[in-house]
């Protein structure tokens, strides 16, 4: 995770404001994305996402799908969200211009977790796409945001930022299998196309958006990640599943092994640069 050293933590948009109100606001919002979260897993006795809508999100539905264990992932950004969660009510993070900047997009992005878990239980996956595609929008934002400044220690770069890229790499993928999905429960015929070659043409815009945010963010290790994992199991769910498509799976890993060397590139070379920068900073003094 490796920040960006552009402008100074006073120079991040959006940092006024009252911060009680965003505290509390983020920490409910927090709680009702988890009980969202348990209602999608079915503890509350609701359909599993995986069985709701007619099993339109199934891993089996469409090419994009990853198979059912890349959902583990979400464990690790829940935990990740509840450490933020904590993290921004410290006395050293209230009027920290970093969690002003970022605390309202976070309660947002919570909320619309919540939101796409429950447009999905009731059944409505055209909805679900524009509230992913709307969740996908607010964590972008965050990545913007987040990188212009880098984390005070280690505690904030894995809580904020490692948490927010892991959260966005994900979606990025989920949106992509969500738009699939409803795309397919609709009967789309895919202009005469087969679902391979679309399904390898969506891969490709997602190894040159895993490429961009590597650029954007001097090779933050997260987004890669998530994407990368996301994108593993699309390939397991092509190889071993129901739908087959070799062609598929093989886009899949390419595409994650694309974005996992550009972030690596990315990284090294923003390392590098950082000391050239300050160098030639101090020079010019």
């Amino acid at each position: 995770m490796t920040p960006s050293t552009s402008g100074t933590r006073s120079e991040i948009p959006g940092s006024r404001g009252s911060d009680l109100p965003r505290q509390l606001t983020v920490t409910v919002c927090f709680i009702v994305c988890i009980v969202g979260s348990m209602i999608g897993v079915g503890v509350f006795g609701g359909t599993p996402i995986a069985e709701a809508a007619g099993g339109a999100l199934n891993a089996d539905a469409t090419y994009l799908a990853p198979a059912s264990g890349a959902f583990s992932i979400w464990s690790v950004i829940y935990t990740g969200l509840g450490a933020y969660t904590i993290w921004q009510w410290l006395p050293s993070q209230r009027s920290s211009a970093r969690q002003r900047s970022l605390g309202w997009l976070v309660a947002a992005s919570l909320v619309l977790n919540a939101a796409w878990i429950l447009s999905v239980q009731a059944g409505w996956v055209a909805v679900s796409v524009l509230v992913i595609v709307a969740l996908l929008a607010v964590l972008a934002a965050c990545f913007v945001r987040y990188s212009r400044t880098p984390a005070a220690n280690w505690i904030e770069a894995v809580a904020v930022d490692g948490t927010l890229g892991l959260y966005l790499g994900w979606v990025s993928v989920a949106t992509c299998a969500n738009t699939a999905a409803a795309l397919t429960d609709a009967g789309w015929n895919g202009f005469g196309l087969t679902p391979e070659v679309w399904s390898i043409t969506i891969l490709a815009v997602v190894a040159a958006l895993g490429v961009a945010l590597a650029a954007y963010g001097r090779g933050r290790l997260a987004p890669a990640a998530a994407l990368a994992w996301g994108l593993s199991w699309i390939a397991v769910s092509r190889l071993n599943g129901e739908l087959l498509s070799t062609g598929t799976a093989v886009a899949a890993i390419a595409a994650a092994a694309v974005i996992a060397l550009a972030a690596v590139v990315y990284r090294v070379t923003g390392r590098n640069r950082i000391p050239a920068e300050a160098a030639a900073s101090a020079a010019h003094r």
